[in-house]
């Protein structure tokens, strides 16, 4: 049909040339044959309509989400912009790829082989170091850059690590600590003593100083009459006699456990950074964020106010990338991909703190377990895997509620005034009198079989002033929990459950 094609040239020829000119521009087109081409060619009217089709690409002769598969799409569209930029960027989007492929047809595990079962609890111990630290790229670089720096310049300095418990913060600096360690040693720099104090382990305070003076100078032998504390200041006024004296690096975990009433043990240790000839760099983590405004106020003043560097809690996607970095190296699939979603998503909302998942994520192993025990049936597909179910008891066991547990603990007829609040406030109610709440306990007794109480009891029950008159009756109540937390906290016994459907 040379008319359709326009101007005698053939519509192969300009399908041809089409997709010549496409690969051209993009370089990313994948070959699928000419099939798609041709129909664009020939719903064309023009070989001039042909040209203007060619030089502005259309999104639908290129789309990549039609041609490219999930695994490669998990980033997103590969024509996009990349997520993140630099050092996080590159190591963020190769390490997705491991992730995702490596999760791909894994055969299922056996959770009654004790060898198997083993692995994964280890692989998901708190104290079991992974391969790498991931999702705290950019934080490690600003740390080992200003470490580098100090080094050298061979000057001293100081730098805070905050953030929320279980975000990574010690597991970051023991990495910076090996980064750096390397780095000296390819760059020619002599390579720092390192001194890692947990604060939490020191009998007093006071000892942390005794601590640097023996990594300073070992041999160093102090008198009764000097600290330890005046050795180091007297060390760090004064210019070395050896110019080769090596910089200390010096890591104080847990540092809040140095506040003191007069907080000069906190004090001084930021201090000692501040001498002509110190050669310590300290890095001081704790979990308080505004620790040095709060307690080292004449630092500021003094202009040796410690770098900051905060830690920010785990997000949900965050937290699932760490769980299967962690579960990457098992040659067998163990969780659901939903059941780990519903861990990250309710740790996320909660805490951020990735110690906690590790530890409801060996609960549901747990659970597994137990459910296997209880059961007689040989393993199917279903009972290879941890699943949602599982992992809703482990969370509900670690974020329980008092609230929860003080509705389960009432004497019975409490727990019936509080399911007949509850049918009466979820007709859009929000207080109702004694009287209303007295006719609907009545209504759930006799469901129940049980005698009820009498109207001046059922008023002590609602903590209102007891009377015989009549106008007690109209005293108003209202609920101050949540019905959720009601339905919730008694579902487990069968009566109520079927009063609160």
């Amino acid at each position: 049909m040379p008319t359709i094609a326009g101007h005698g040239s053939s519509p192969f020829a300009a399908a041809d040339e089409l997709i010549a000119i496409k690969a051209r521009r993009s370089g990313e087109i994948r070959s699928t044959g000419d099939s798609t081409p041709r129909k664009r060619t020939l719903r064309s009217n023009s070989a001039a309509e042909d040209c203007s089709i060619a030089s502005i690409p259309s999104p639908k002769l290129c789309s990549p989400t039609k041609w490219k598969s999930p695994r490669r799409c998990i980033n997103g569209s590969p024509n996009g912009p990349a997520k993140g930029t630099g050092f996080e960027s590159k190591s963020r989007e190769l390490l997705v790829k491991k992730l995702s492929e490596s999760f791909i047809d894994k055969p299922k595990w056996n959770p009654r082989d004790l060898q198997q079962m083993s692995a994964v609890k280890e692989a998901l111990h708190v104290s079991s170091m992974p391969s790498m630290v991931v999702c705290r790229e950019n934080e490690q670089k600003t740390v080992l850059e200003f470490c580098k720096q100090c080094i050298e310049q061979e000057k001293a300095g100081s730098l805070y690590v905050c953030g929320c418990p279980g975000t990574g913060k010690s597991l970051s600096m023991e990495r910076v600590n090996e980064s750096l360690l390397d780095w000296a040693k390819g760059a020619g720099f002599q390579p720092p003593d390192v001194l890692a104090i947990n604060c939490t382990s020191l009998t007093n305070t006071s000892e942390i100083f005794s601590k640097i003076l023996g990594k300073n100078q070992p041999r160093k032998k102090t008198n009764s009459a000097t600290s330890a504390l005046q050795h180091l200041q007297s060390l760090y006024s004064q210019k070395q006699q050896s110019t080769g004296m090596k910089m200390t690096l010096i890591i104080a975990d847990e540092l809040d456990y140095l506040i003191t009433k007069d907080r000069a043990v906190l004090h001084d240790l930021f201090m000692l950074t501040t001498f002509p000839f110190s050669r310590c760099i300290l890095i001081g983590i704790a979990n308080a964020i505004d620790l040095a405004d709060r307690f080292l106020p004449r630092l500021q003043s003094l202009n040796c106010k410690p770098m900051v560097v905060t830690f920010r809690a785990y997000s949900k996607d965050q937290i699932i990338l760490i769980l299967q970095q962690r579960l990457m190296a098992l040659p067998y699939t163990v969780f659901q991909p939903q059941a780990l979603e519903l861990c990250a998503r309710k740790v996320a909302a909660a805490s951020g703190d990735m110690r906690k998942a590790l530890c409801i994520c060996r609960n549901a192993i747990e659970m597994l377990e137990a459910e296997l025990r209880d059961s007689a049936c040989n393993l199917d597909f279903y009972n290879l895997q941890v699943r949602v179910n599982h992992m809703a008891v482990a969370l509900s066991k670690t974020y329980r509620s008092p609230i929860l547990d003080t509705i389960q603990s009432l004497p019975q007829h409490q727990q019936i005034i509080l399911c007949s609040a509850v049918k009466l406030f979820c007709r859009g109610k929000k207080d109702t009198t004694i009287g209303e709440l007295s006719k609907s306990y009545l209504d759930i007794c006799k469901l129940i079989l049980i005698p009820p109480v009498g109207i001046m009891e059922l008023s002590n029950m609602c903590r209102v002033l007891v009377g015989q008159s009549r106008e007690d009756k109209l005293r108003r109540v209202t609920l101050k929990v949540d019905e959720a937390d009601i339905a919730f906290a008694l579902q487990g016994v069968r009566v109520f459950r079927n009063c609160l459907q």
